[in-house]
């Protein structure tokens, strides 16, 4: 298990974390924007649907038409606002960073298995966990016993030469 790889990992899967949420936020506040515009556009419509009902019983058709086709008109607008805000986001913005996303999931899953491989050899096999560590230990252990003796007599000769 490499410790640079699950923090590269992490950080990747943070950053891609936000910014799938920032374009979801902004895709909802722009969809709350234009519902929210549809419904006055549609409270309009409403008035007009209204006020031709009142010109209805006041006057006959000239007024009651136009307040008429206005407020159908108006309640149009709305349904293809409602239409146009409840789009999912598209765009390749999403669909990178999904894909980011699952890629970095994915790393850490491998090295979440690498670790348990690791541990679970550990257990079974502590010797193989030490071994690596302990030969080349030996091996420099081996080497400074050599060398000891060979510098003793090194260091004795010139002293009883004088």
């Amino acid at each position: 298990m490499n410790t640079e790889n699950v923090v590269k990992h992490l950080r990747v899967l943070w950053r891609t974390d936000r910014i799938i949420a920032d374009i979801r936020l902004r895709h909802l506040l722009v969809g709350l924007g234009l519902r929210a515009f549809a419904a006055l556009i549609a409270a309009f419509g409403l008035l007009m649907l209204e006020l031709s009902a009142y010109f209805a019983l006041v006057q006959i058709w000239s007024a009651i038409a136009a307040a008429a086709v206005l407020g159908a008109i108006n309640f149009a607008i709305a349904a293809v606002l409602f239409i146009v805000a409840g789009r999912p986001p598209s765009g390749r913005d999403i669909e990178l960073a999904n894909e980011i996303h699952g890629s970095s999931i994915e790393g850490l899953q491998v090295e979440a298995r690498a670790f348990q491989t690791q541990l679970t050899g550990a257990v079974n096999h502590p010797l193989s966990t030490i071994v690596p560590v302990l030969v080349p230990l030996i091996a420099i252990i081996v080497k400074n016993m050599r060398k000891t003796p060979r510098e003793s007599a090194a260091d004795v000769t010139p002293e009883a030469r004088p």
